[in-house]
């Protein structure tokens, strides 16, 4: 281990290196989303973590997912994107504020044959915890949905149109490959 320098200079370098981790997991978690991808959602969490979902979700973490692997399939596509991340790094522990824009296109309940885009302006508050395998993960993690506009939606795009996502196609390192964080 690094001895400290009398500046702080290798407590500052571990600062900044978490934070990145920290940033690299909430990255992940819109990558797990926006992908279905299971297994890196769990791979995100602790094993004892919670996630209070908005108004829609509040329990632990395997119910979480459940509830994810339930809904998504209805989902035609979803968009999660981070904005501003305020860390603050405590030893193994850590807290973290997320704004984020969240995008979901969805069939319209009330019009058959039609789609609805559900955009949502979110806070996700996180508390994090460096594990015994030193990924960081979060170990609860509070969404607020500080605005939500439900429109009709008349766009295009790829919009899971694709069999294979190209991002996997296109991207070989292990960190943009389906599954656990390497």
């Amino acid at each position: 281990m690094a001895t400290l320098a009398h500046d702080g200079t290798t407590e500052a370098f571990q600062q900044v290196i978490d934070k990145e981790a920290i940033r690299e997991l909430v990255l992940a978690y819109s990558r797990a989303i926006d992908r279905f991808d299971m297994g890196l959602l769990r791979d995100c969490y602790t094993e004892d973590a919670t996630d209070q979902h908005g108004p829609e979700f509040a329990g632990d973490v395997d119910t979480f997912i459940g509830w994810i692997e339930s809904a998504m399939p209805g989902y035609a596509w979803t968009g999660h994107h981070v904005c501003n991340h305020m860390i603050s790094v405590d030893g193994d522990e850590a807290e973290g504020e997320v704004y984020a824009l969240a995008l979901h296109v969805l069939p319209d309940p009330d019009n058959p044959g039609e789609q609805i885009e559900d955009f949502l302006a979110v806070r996700y508050i996180d508390n994090y915890r460096r594990c015994d395998d030193g990924k960081w993960r979060f170990s609860r993690r509070v969404v607020t949905f500080d605005m939500q506009v439900i429109r009709p939606f008349t766009g295009g795009g790829l919009l899971g149109g694709s069999a294979v996502d190209p991002s996997y196609e296109v991207l070989g390192q292990r960190l943009f490959q389906q599954g656990v964080r390497g």
